[in-house]
């Protein structure tokens, strides 16, 4: 079961909310890389559920986090359906996230007390998702809809938390561009994770962006 509590997956969320997104197949791999966003800084993270080793990964870098990142909030991404979503709560995932909404797998994660953060696109979709009972809803993919969109949100809907993926760069002007539309986390996957630095095996760049990026978003503040 989960490591850590729905209450604290939320704290660590509103502390440092910038969610690292990665998948590979290689656990030595995933393993360093979860090292060095934990090493940087990073306190919440997202192992992608986006190939069929994913499943053994993900319960080996839960063993791994309790010797190695103790404090880290170890979620899974991708989720399809309930029976997925049941797998990855016994693995001991403390949150999950889809790229689309299925009540069924906030069904199971309410069951759970497991934080759940449905995939988005509209009003009416973000609406739906919170009387399903998530507490923050992902608008996927960001870059489509763009800032603007997140901004116009907040007016009728000012309550509502939006974890914003697909589109948020590694850089001091769009986070900035992001947060002040009113964006309550952001995710991001490949750019934090250029091929060229894991091909090398240059996990200290990696450390160095995050903590750089956590640096920017507490200058936000």
């Amino acid at each position: 079961m989960a490591r850590n509590s729905s209450s604290v997956v939320y704290q660590r969320i509103s502390e440092t909310p910038i969610i690292p997104l990665f998948f590979n197949a290689d656990l030595g791999v995933a393993q360093s890389v979860l090292k060095a966003c934990y090493d940087g800084g990073i306190r919440v993270f997202e192992f992608t559920n986006r190939g069929a080793e994913a499943p053994a990964i993900f319960a080996n870098l839960i063993g791994f986090c309790e010797k190695e990142c103790p404090d880290l909030v170890l979620g899974i991404g991708t989720i399809y359906d309930a029976k997925q979503a049941s797998e990855f709560i016994q693995m001991g995932a403390d949150f999950m996230l889809q790229p689309f909404t299925t009540p069924e797998v906030g069904e199971v994660c309410a069951k759970h007390d497991i934080p759940w953060m449905p995939g988005t696109m509209t009003l009416t979709e973000i609406r739906n998702a919170e009387v399903l009972g998530a507490k923050i809803v992902k608008i996927f993919p960001g870059n489509v809809v763009g800032p603007g969109f997140v901004k116009a949100i907040k007016g009728p809907m000012p309550h509502s938390k939006i974890m914003v993926t697909g589109g948020v760069e590694p850089t001091h002007e769009s986070m900035k561009t992001w947060f002040d539309a009113g964006a309550s986390a952001v995710g991001m996957g490949s750019q934090l994770f250029p091929p060229a630095l894991i091909a090398k095996q240059d996990y200290q760049s990696i450390s160095n962006t995050i903590s750089d990026l956590i640096t920017i978003y507490k200058g936000l503040k």
